[in-house]
């Protein structure tokens, strides 16, 4: 990819559904926040900025409509720097210009970076927002930090924006089965704009101790709570009356491909596992639960099991009819696939991007991490992500409810095991940079 000629690439595979669905609410926008230990020299930021929109051209484009399907066409107008003032993962509106499919936003010690899933996954994100920290921290103490890995510092390699679904496919191979209708949380909805965000702050010791002792990772702990509470709240809807008509729970689990298909990509490459519980069996203690998710998180994640999900999604793309038909009744058919093949299969969403390694001398000037996913839909209602370093793990419970319910309980269920939890929320402001 040549940096001084602009380029234009189709969307991936993942991405081809995000056009479709995305509106005001349901933004597809994702965001990744450091908490810095100082507040942001805005000077040394812009020029870190310039260096970062440089290491990463395939980002800095705007989405382009074609007849058959959307594409991404690069831009020359500058990543924007933006005052972090609202709510995160608001959309990016192309009807005030805002055409750009990133952003960086930066108050006093917060500094924040915005993608649409158009572009990437968490891992991308995750890999674009390091860079950026590095080249930040460059530029404010005028010596370069100390790499081990070339990545900061080499060139773009046309890997990087490479399809790997595509690249990865495999003909003739058996069909992934339809799951059922899944629960999905009896809470009423708040009014426009209804996203909101809480975040619980961990200490990551007692929480890998506590997985520990159950024989689990992190993630398979705090999925099957989030099973857990589930349970608990169908449970208590049905003693109240209300109706519960589906009794299946599914968590989707977002799995990062590149740890199991070797490619360099840095845009979308996950997929999702989906531990589940049927709750007609009867009640599950949480050690039930736990060996659910344990055991179908290591199952799912074979790679013969992951090609089957790989080979639908770009099967169906391939499809010379499906390729045929006009971009507006594409958009139609997403929508509708999204809502009854989707979200309907699944009742929540735990996105961890792990524990966070920085290079030296950056890595104590960063008190913790925060990724905020992006807003759930009117079925899905709520989600959750979670992301270390150094001694925190911080949860971001993204919710377009009346209730915090959900909340509570997960929090209270962890306090019980002997974890202190502080919780905070997006700190809104009117103030100037």
């Amino acid at each position: 990819m040549k940096e001084q000629k602009l380029f234009w690439i189709p969307l991936d595979n993942a991405a081809k559904i995000f056009p479709a669905i995305r509106s005001k609410e349901l933004t597809t926008v994702m965001r990744l926040t450091a908490i810095l230990k100082e507040q942001v020299t805005i000077s040394c930021l812009y020029r870190a900025v310039e260096r970062v929109e440089k290491r990463f051209p395939y980002f800095k484009v705007t989405l382009r409509h074609g007849f058959f399907w959307f594409y991404l066409e690069q831009v020359d107008h500058p990543v924007s720097i933006c005052h972090d003032k609202g709510m995160p993962c608001r959309s990016f509106d192309s009807k005030k210009g805002d055409k750009r499919l990133l952003r960086i936003l930066v108050h006093k010690n917060r500094l924040s970076a915005e993608f649409s899933h158009i572009l990437t996954d968490g891992y991308g994100l995750l890999t674009f927002f390091k860079t950026l920290l590095v080249y930040y921290f460059e530029e404010k103490d005028h010596h370069p930090a100390d790499l081990n890995d070339t990545f900061l510092s080499s060139r773009v390699d046309e890997q990087e924006y490479e399809d790997a679904y595509n690249r990865y496919f495999k003909e003739n191979i058996p069909g992934v089965i339809k799951k059922s209708k899944a629960f999905h949380l009896p809470f009423p909805l708040k009014r426009k704009p209804r996203f909101d965000v809480l975040y619980a702050i961990l200490p990551i010791d007692r929480m890998k101790q506590v997985a520990s002792e159950k024989g689990v990772s992190v993630t398979d702990y705090l999925v099957a709570v989030y099973l857990l509470v589930l349970q608990d709240i169908c449970l208590e809807a049905q003693k109240k009356g209300i109706q519960v008509p589906h009794k299946i729970a599914r968590i989707q689990v977002p799995v990062n491909l590149r740890n199991i298909y070797p490619t360099k990509t840095l845009r979308n490459f996950s997929l999702f596992v989906m531990p589940e519980v049927d709750f007609r069996m009867g009640e599950y203690t949480f050690d039930e639960l736990l060996k659910t998710v344990y055991h179908t998180m290591r199952l799912e994640t074979d790679e013969k099991n992951i090609s089957k999900i790989v080979s639908r999604n770009v099967g169906s793309e391939r499809n010379p009819f499906v390729r045929g038909i006009p971009v507006w009744l594409k958009n139609l058919v997403l929508y509708w696939k999204y809502y009854s093949e989707g979200t309907n299969q699944y009742s929540g969403v735990v996105t961890n991007l792990g524990k966070i390694d920085l290079p030296q001398p950056i890595r104590n000037k960063i008190d913790h991490f925060i990724v905020s996913p992006p807003p759930p839909n009117k079925k899905l209602k709520l989600n959750c992500g979670v992301i270390g370093y150094e001694d925190k793990l911080v949860l971001s419970f993204g919710n377009i409810t009346k209730s915090r319910d959900f909340e509570r309980r997960y929090l209270n269920f962890l306090t019980k095991q002997g974890i202190h939890i502080r919780i905070t929320k997006p700190v809104m402001n009117n103030e100037k940079l």
